[in-house]
């Protein structure tokens, strides 16, 4: 059963922190690369943050040197590090395979607010 559960947004302030964690469930997530994406109102989904199943990673240039993603492949889970937030980067934050397609299956995601 594919399921995936998204955790750890909320309010902070400009240049502060958040991280973000993902439990996926389903063999489809284990073995394979996993990404980040985000959504703000308005706006097209977009992937941030990439991660594969050996653990190299590749960022959007809006959020390269601020966000961190890992993963736990024991757990099945992946995180994603928020440092030195900004405004802009206010959004609904979801988990997924890094080609995942609107029609595909989706978490709830976790808003992610941040004031200036």
């Amino acid at each position: 059963q594919v399921q995936l559960v998204e955790s750890g947004g909320g309010l902070v302030q400009a240049g502060g922190s958040l991280r973000l964690s993902c439990a996926a469930s389903g063999s489809v997530f284990r073995i394979n690369d996993m990404g980040w994406f985000r959504q703000a109102p308005g706006n097209q989904r977009e992937l941030v943050a990439t991660i594969t199943r050996r653990g190299s990673t590749a960022y959007a240039d809006s959020v390269k040197g601020r966000f961190t993603i890992s993963r736990d492949n024991a757990k099945n889970m992946v995180f994603l590090q928020m440092n030195d937030l900004k405004p802009e980067d206010t959004a609904v934050y979801y988990c997924n395979l890094p080609w995942a397609r609107s029609g595909a299956y989706w978490g709830q995601g976790t808003q992610v607010t941040v004031s200036s």
